[in-house]
C-alpha cells in the first residue's frame, strides 16, 4: 500500500488486529526485515510497517534521510491510518529514528522496544567512514558495502550455522538503491545525542540486544537500560546486530512478553 506522505508515496503494510505496534528497519533494509515479527504479532496486534525513504518500494526524498524524517513520516502514517499512540520498535537506524520519534512526537508512544541501537551519536572517525562508503556506493553501488556490511552486522553463530539468513540480508542489500543508501549514511552520521532523550522516556521501555551484537555492543544496551527506570532487557544468546531476522524465535518471545504485559 502507499500512502503520499510530504510529497513522497511511502509504501507501507498493515496486518492484524488489536493493540498498534509501528515498526522501523534497520539500515539498508527495507520493513520486510519484521515479516517474523508481523506473523507472531497480528493474532493480537494491528502491526504497521514502512519502507523508510530510498528504500524497498518507497522512493528517495529530497536530501539526506535524517532520522526526525523518519520519525515525521511514522508519525503521519500513523495519522493517515487513524492511529493515536502506538508500540514503536526499531531496530539499529530504526532505533536512533524511534529516539527522534520519542523527541519530536512524545505523546504518539504508548511504549518503546529498542534493539541493537545506542544513544551515542557517530565519532569523528565514524563520520569519516560513513563518507568513504557513500563515495563507494556513487561509484559502484550497492555492493561497494554489502560484504563489509554482513561482516560487521551479522553474528558469528548466524554466518557459521544460518547462512541463509546471510544470504537474504545481502540480497536485500544489494536490491537497495544507491542514492538511498547515500542519503541514510549522511542521515546516520548527522544524527543527535541521544543520551538526553533517555530522561523524556515516560512509557514502558524494552532494550533487546544480540550478545554477538559487534556494531552496538552489549554494554550500550546495558547503559540504555541503566538509563530507563523500569525497563527490560533481553540479550539474544547466538545473535548479532540483526537480532530480529538472526532469530526471530527468541526476539519474538521477548517482545510478545513484554507487549503483552503491558
Amino acid at each position: 500500500m502507499k500512502a503520499v506522505i510530504a510529497g513522497t508515496p511511502l509504501q507501507y503494510e498493515v496486518s492484524g488486529s488489536g493493540p498498534a505496534v509501528l515498526f522501523l528497519h534497520a539500515f539498508p533494509l527495507t520493513s520486510r526485515m519484521w515479516d517474523a515479527q508481523a506473523r507472531a504479532l497480528e493474532a493480537t496486534h494491528q502491526v504497521v510497517r514502512f519502507d523508510a525513504r530510498g528504500f524497498g518500494g518507497t522512493p528517495p526524498g529530497d536530501g539526506l534521510l535524517t532520522m526526525e524524517r523518519i520519525a515525521d513520516d511514522a508519525v503521519a502514517l500513523l495519522d493517515h491510518l487513524g492511529i493515536s499512540k502506538a508500540a514503536v520498535c526499531g531496530l539499529s537506524m530504526g532505533g536512533y529514528a524511534a529516539f527522534a520519534l520519542v523527541r519530536r512526537h512524545p505523546e504518539r508512544l504508548r511504549a518503546l522496544i529498542l534493539a541493537d541501537t545506542r544513544t551515542a551519536p557517530d565519532s569523528a572517525e565514524a563520520k569519516r567512514n560513513r563518507s568513504a562508503q557513500a563515495d563507494s556506493v556513487r561509484r559502484e553501488g550497492p555492493a561497494a558495502i554489502a560484504d563489509g556490511f554482513l561482516q560487521k552486522a551479522v553474528g558469528d553463530t548466524t554466518r557459521n550455522e544460518r547462512p541463509e539468513v546471510v544470504a537474504r540480508i545481502r540480497e536485500t542489500i544489494l536490491s537497495a538503491s544507491a542514492r538511498g543508501i547515500v542519503d541514510a549514511l549522511a542521515g546516520l552520521a548527522a544524527r543527535a545525542d541521544s543520551g538526553p532523550t533517555l530522561r523524556e522516556i515516560k512509557v514502558p521501555a524494552l532494550v533487546v540486544c544480540g550478545a554477538e551484537d559487534a556494531l552496538t555492543p552489549v554494554a550500550d544496551s546495558e547503559a540504555m537500560f541503566r538509563g530507563l527506570p523500569g525497563s527490560r532487557l533481553e540479550i539474544i544468546p547466538r545473535a548479532g546486530h540483526l537480532s530480529a531476522l538472526e532469530d526471530p524465535a527468541a526476539f519474538n518471545a521477548a517482545l510478545t512478553t513484554f507487549l503483552n504485559g503491558l
